[in-house]
């Protein structure tokens, strides 16, 4: 199971010195990969009554595509992880172009994570409807895997027209790989039928281990391998710390049984503030779980 880190968007400077120190010290702690949030707007929740997100105007967020690529300069062997690009409030076309330089200038380091984010002020801001999103999205799917690993591309559907054009550079994987965040019953057969891995947010519990076993239902009805599908967990390290080192390796060891590929450590809401507090809590996290 590979072991990577939850990138602390809203508690790290606003500084590259501080965005490259913790790249560097991930890597070198010996962590696999590092994860990223996308969100491009805060919503203001004061002036939205009743309004409720996970998020706001206040929590600062590094864009995935520009953050990885400083990262990329800055590293040798770290898997950048998008966790999860909002697909359906961007341009198809757009993102197949920055994820494949990113991937071109990473070496091939790169996990796309995608899924259809719950926020609508950022879909009225950026001009996309929030209410196709789902339908919109698979045929997104489809667009970035043609001109990922087509140099010419004709397509005629609902919502993409492209004729005889392609990508140059193309990314180093032909097509990138694609991992599904969420939990909707939609979000397991998409999984199943077509993705790479998933990403679940909830706790590796009965619960989650029941949505497994759905996932891999599909996989099987698209006459997939379930084992070929990876597994992202997330392990909280701030919901962890207080049992100390007993509870981190008790936690992976839940992930480890689910048949999880991935666990990343996410060390914020921790009461942690600044990249050298997330860098020591990555080191003690490491150190009590080898």
């Amino acid at each position: 199971m590979h072991i990577g880190a939850v990138f602390p968007q809203i508690e790290i400077e606003a500084d590259p010195a501080a965005v490259r120190d913790y790249a560097q010290a991930a890597e070198a702690l010996g962590y696999h990969h590092v994860l990223a949030y996308d969100h491009v707007l805060g919503a203001n929740a004061a002036s939205r009554p009743g309004w409720r997100g996970f998020y706001d105007h206040r929590d600062p967020f590094y864009e995935p595509f520009v953050l990885f690529a400083f990262m990329a300069a800055a590293t040798r062997a770290l898997e950048f992880v998008t966790g999860i690009i909002i697909l359906p409030q961007r341009q198809t076309a757009l993102v197949a172009k920055q994820a494949a330089c990113l991937d071109v200038l990473c070496g091939g380091r790169l996990r796309f994570g995608i899924a259809i984010g719950w926020n609508d002020v950022e879909y009225e801001g950026l001009g996309q409807n929030f209410h196709d999103r789902g339908a919109r999205f698979e045929e997104q799917v489809e667009v970035l895997r043609l001109l990922w690993s087509q140099e010419l591309v004709t397509f005629r559907g609902r919502w993409h027209s492209i004729t005889d054009a392609g990508l140059n550079p193309l990314p180093v994987q032909r097509p990138i790989p694609l991992w599904l965040g969420g939990e909707a019953d939609a979000v397991l057969r998409r999984a199943g039928q077509w993705g790479a891995g998933w990403m679940p947010v909830s706790p590796a519990d009965d619960a989650l281990k029941a949505k497994i076993a759905t996932l891999h239902g599909y996989a099987r009805a698209a006459d997939r391998q379930p084992e070929t599908i990876g597994l992202n967990g997330f392990v909280r390290y701030g919901q962890l710390a207080p049992a100390g080192a007993a509870g981190f390796r008790a936690e992976l060891d839940r992930w480890r049984a689910l048949g999880a590929s991935h666990a990343t450590l996410d060390t914020m809401r921790a009461g942690l503030k600044g990249a050298k507090a997330h860098i020591e809590a990555l080191r003690r996290f490491k150190e009590a779980t080898g």
